[in-house]
């Protein structure tokens, strides 16, 4: 029997922008061999893999790298919350419950946006190790930071963002860090801090746009600007941007907002 199969641009208004994501709605079990197999297949950042639950607008939900499966992944989230009401699956007016490895995540819509709540990673001072500083090749952090998942580093400024290069097979051998996080203040109006994100060690040389990682900076810069409602915009190839709202500075919950579009509508054969 044909799986729905659908590749969506997360974070982004128009198609080929954002960050592509494949989502694979299941009817059955599928094991991890399976998905691993599909996700090298679709050479994608992430392939996200549904299956319902009996509770209504409830499923099962798993993300997987082209060479790994990860514990949390945004665009992915966002990419299936879309892919299910776009296509009728749920009606557009229900929230979305995903049952996932790093616990019950929610989607909701709301003018438009589609906002995720995800669990916050805030993020620690600590002394960087020895490859990341060779891997920012000449890049000074002004701070450096760890979130229990990734490194958060700060750089002087947007542009300082935008132009680095690092050396991804330093970053690869970060062996207790999914990946790093660059990031500094933004210089536009109505942008408060720009990122990029690199985890070359799960077949992820860049990603274009990483909800993920806001769960990390949505603390970090509110706690640095004293506001708890933050526009990020991810200055990769294609760029997208990420709406984050906090309770506090220090919550420990983090609402994600995005938008989307699909690029493609199909059947997996497999």
């Amino acid at each position: 029997m044909p799986i729905s199969l659908y590749q969506v641009d997360a974070f982004a208004t128009t198609p080929f922008a954002g960050n592509p994501a494949a989502v694979c709605l299941l009817q059955d079990r599928r094991d991890s061999d399976w998905m691993q197999q599909v996700a090298a297949e679709m050479n994608l950042s992430e392939t996200a893999f549904l299956r319902p639950r009996d509770e209504e607008a409830t499923y099962r939900l798993r993300w997987f790298t082209p060479t790994d499966e990860v514990a949390l992944c945004g665009h992915a989230t966002l990419a299936s919350a879309h892919a299910l009401w776009a296509n009728d699956h749920v009606a557009v007016q229900t929230p979305l419950h995903f049952e996932t490895a790093s616990g019950r995540l929610t989607a909701r819509r709301d003018d438009g946006w589609i906002w995720m709540d995800f669990p916050a990673d805030p993020v620690a001072p600590t002394d960087p190790p020895a490859p990341l500083l060779s891997a920012l090749d000449g890049a000074t952090p002004e701070a450096v930071g760890w979130s229990g998942r990734d490194y958060l580093v700060r750089l002087q400024d947007a542009n300082a963002v935008r132009a680095l290069q690092p050396i991804l097979s330093h970053l690869g051998t970060l062996d207790k860090a999914r990946g790093v996080i660059v990031t500094a203040p933004a210089e536009a109006d109505d942008i408060d801090f720009v990122s990029r994100f690199f985890a070359p060690r799960v077949g992820v040389p860049e990603d274009p746009v990483t909800g993920s990682a806001h769960c990390a900076l949505g603390p970090y810069w509110a706690a640095q600007m004293g506001r708890t409602t933050l526009t990020g915009r991810q200055v990769s190839a294609r760029g997208g941007t990420v709406r984050v709202h906090l309770d506090t500075p220090d919550a420990d919950r983090v609402a994600l907002g995005g938008r989307a579009v699909t690029v493609i509508d199909g059947h997996l054969d497999a």
